[in-house]
């Protein structure tokens, strides 16, 4: 049940990040930044070495967690270029398309289509929550940590992207509950069924690898490009030393 209610405030936070979404603040890059470090620590402080534990055999000289994280990593990468490929032969579409209407309506899809995608990933985040703690209490702790902080920006993209291309505040608000509601509703799936070790070692290497790339190809860019600072930087790095202490601490 612990899972659940961290999933409840990883609820929370999508929420609040799609209100902050709403009032796009200037402030927004230095959370952004923070929510990186925190990720980037969990990876490295955490999730990696539990994975190397629980999954340690080697298949063709390489551990069978390390295989995996590298399959998480390019999973989502195939998946985000899929989907800007798609983008672009949307765009293409719309730019050859005569009826204005049919192009809006190409678009409204697009938008629609990457919210989804991003009640998909908040789903997978509550599933995380639950198997870590599955794996044990520190490492549940600092996985929920990291994706608390990360639906922040899981919510704030989610309002962003479905008003960005063209629907309205009904949908966009519709959508923003269904990714708050994603990651309870897969913690809560964990508590129907224990993960045998080995699996689990694998597949946290898979969302260490997920996780790592999304916040260095996803949550890391967008900080730094409205505003490049030194500030942003400190607060990528103030992530990973708190990620760092509350491992030690639980440890």
């Amino acid at each position: 049940m612990t899972a659940v209610l961290v999933a409840a405030a990883a609820f929370l936070m999508t929420l609040i990040g799609g209100f902050v979404a709403q009032r796009t603040g200037d402030r927004r890059h230095l959370v952004l930044g923070f929510a990186a470090g925190l990720m980037l620590g969990v990876v490295a402080f955490d999730l990696l070495p539990e994975a190397l534990d629980a999954a340690p055999e080697e298949l063709h000289g390489v551990p069978q967690a390390l295989l995996m994280f590298a399959t998480g990593f390019l999973a989502i990468h195939v998946v985000e270029r899929a989907v800007a490929i798609h983008r672009g032969h949307e765009g293409e579409y719309a730019a050859h398309t005569h009826g204005h209407g049919h192009a809006h309506g190409a678009r409204q899809g697009v938008g629609l289509a990457a919210a989804g995608a991003l009640v998909g990933h908040s789903l997978m985040d509550g599933f995380a929550i639950g198997a870590a703690f599955q794996a044990g209490t520190s490492v549940g702790t600092a996985v929920a940590i990291a994706v608390v902080a990360h639906d922040f920006a899981d919510g704030f993209n989610t309002y962003t992207i479905t008003r960005m291309y063209g629907n309205n505040r009904t949908r966009a608000l519709a959508l923003l509950g269904a990714d708050a509601l994603a990651p309870v509703t897969g913690a809560a799936i964990t508590l129907l069924f224990t993960i045998p070790e080995h699996t689990l070692g694998l597949y946290l290497g898979f969302f260490a690898g997920f996780l790592l790339y999304l916040a260095t190809s996803d949550i890391l860019p967008e900080a730094h490009s409205p505003h490049p600072s030194r500030t942003t930087l400190i607060c990528t790095l103030a992530g990973v030393g708190f990620m760092w202490l509350v491992v030690g601490l639980a440890d």
